[in-house]
């Protein structure tokens, strides 16, 4: 895992320090994005992007600007581009679109094909076709070879919430050879029918009673695995970083 992320490292460094910083990120997906493709060209990223916990960029987002959701901190960088998350910040969005602002919104993808398709079309925005494909990989070559079926699996998230299927944790779960599971009925549930395996978010610095059902004593007996936030939370290259931990 540590090799892909350095080599996705390796397809972010810089190629031309004239290069204007007039790209915005207001989103930690777009912001892994920006750094890893074109981190000569970010003017500002989220406040988000400098957290580990939850960032494959903190390194790299220390140094740059942070800006919040706020549509003249953003016009006082003159950007000539905006990337954002589909949800969260409308309001401002529309603001930038009306000063004449290019703004590009991305969703989130739930596949690994989906990430491949997303990070075409970042690069396209970019003009950094050349390194997306890189990036793109880098990914395909970390997946390869898929595992054989290993057997059930149930992604736990805080407040017993469970991934189902159709999400970027269901599909690292089918690439790593197992049958992802989402589980509703609480802890009973998931004791009386335990999966093969229980994979886990690596716990918070600060963890909170959201998080405190996670190491319940009534879990112990059921296989476990362990995945940083990090990798998941906004899918790209690195999630399969993820696959190889479940591997």
């Amino acid at each position: 895992m540590r090799a892909l992320l350095l080599a996705l490292v390796a397809i972010g460094l810089p190629v031309a320090a004239s290069a204007a910083r007039n790209v915005v990120s207001l989103n930690l997906c777009t912001d892994e994005a920006l750094l890893t493709l074109a981190p000569q060209r970010a003017a500002a990223v989220s406040f988000l992007a400098r957290d580990p916990s939850l960032s494959v960029v903190a390194a790299a987002a220390a140094h740059v600007p942070a800006v919040g959701a706020d549509a003249e901190a953003v016009l006082a960088l003159h950007p000539k581009l905006v990337l954002a998350g589909r949800y969260g910040a409308q309001a401002v969005l529309a603001a930038l679109r009306d000063t004449g602002v290019r703004v590009v919104v991305f969703g989130e993808p739930r596949s690994f094909a989906g990430i491949r398709a997303q990070w075409q079309a970042l690069a396209r925005v970019l003009g950094v076709a050349a390194r997306g494909a890189a990036a793109i990989a880098t990914m395909d070559a970390a997946l390869a070879p898929r595992s054989a079926p290993r057997g059930t699996a149930v992604w736990l998230q805080p407040r017993l919430v469970t991934a189902g299927a159709d999400t970027i944790e269901g599909a690292v779960l089918r690439h790593a050879g197992y049958v992802p599971v989402a589980r509703s009925g609480g802890l009973e549930a998931l004791v009386a029918d335990p999966p093969r395996l229980l994979v886990l978010p690596a716990m918070p610095r600060f963890p909170s009673l959201a998080d405190a059902v996670l190491t319940h004593p009534a879990l112990a007996g059921i296989p476990r695995a362990t995945v940083p936030m990090r990798l998941v939370a906004c899918p790209g290259p690195w999630t399969a970083g993820a696959v190889h931990l479940l591997q």
